[in-house]
């Protein structure tokens, strides 16, 4: 039930999105949806992220909603009381990675270098959060983890965006990539949700060349 690697299926993309107004929140999810993409991952960075969230998992059934930015068992704890699907968290600490995986809900740790990669495969999950992406060493970074390591998932994040996406969406160890381009905070304080499902329909059809 941990392991993330059904979350990682279903889009090319994960939008990463950060909401300040509760009012945005339906808005946008239905935006992601009429551009065929059905994952949200909500992040919980603002005082009112869990009110969206609840939003999100009420009024928008369609979409799988999940919380980033995980930093807490309390986090955590929130979330799922809210409503969300799947956990992300930015890194991983036993003491967090244990409360997240009692849980029962998909999670998607993040990690860094190959000693995270081993310590969260060695809890049995198999799908895992690459970040930052792009500082972190990139596409040539997560090939080389993959000759080592190939049952490991990965879902980039961080330094993403459209241009750079196909090139980790290439990699046999990439499912993903996770992107905020598909929600700018331009078109979110201006209600341009036909901007965003525009953005989502492009992304949709990202691909890499196995």
């Amino acid at each position: 039930m941990a392991d993330a690697t059904n979350v990682l299926n279903v889009s090319p993309v994960i939008p990463v999105v950060t909401i300040a107004d509760p009012q945005h929140a339906v808005p946008v999810a239905r935006a992601l949806i009429d551009g065929g993409v059905g994952i949200i991952e909500l992040t919980l960075r603002t005082d009112t992220a869990l009110e969206s969230l609840k939003r999100i998992a009420t009024e928008v059934p369609d979409i799988l909603v999940g919380a980033g930015t995980i930093l807490t068992p309390g986090q955590a704890d929130a979330a799922v009381a809210a409503g969300a699907q799947f956990l992300v968290s930015p890194g991983v600490t036993p003491f967090l990675l244990d409360h997240m995986l009692q849980l029962n809900i998909p999670v998607l740790p993040g990690v860094a270098t190959v000693g995270e990669v081993m310590t969260v495969r060695e809890r049995g999950l198999k799908a895992m959060k690459f970040f930052p992406a792009g500082p972190a060493g990139g596409p040539e970074y997560l090939a080389a983890i993959g000759a080592p390591i190939p049952e490991v998932l990965f879902c980039p994040t961080g330094g993403v965006s459209l241009e750079t996406a196909s090139g980790y969406l290439s990699l046999t160890n990439v499912a993903c990539v996770g992107g905020s381009w598909l929600t700018p905070r331009e078109a979110m304080d201006t209600d341009d949700w036909e901007q965003m499902t525009n953005l989502a329909r492009e992304a949709s059809r990202l691909t890499g060349a196995k």
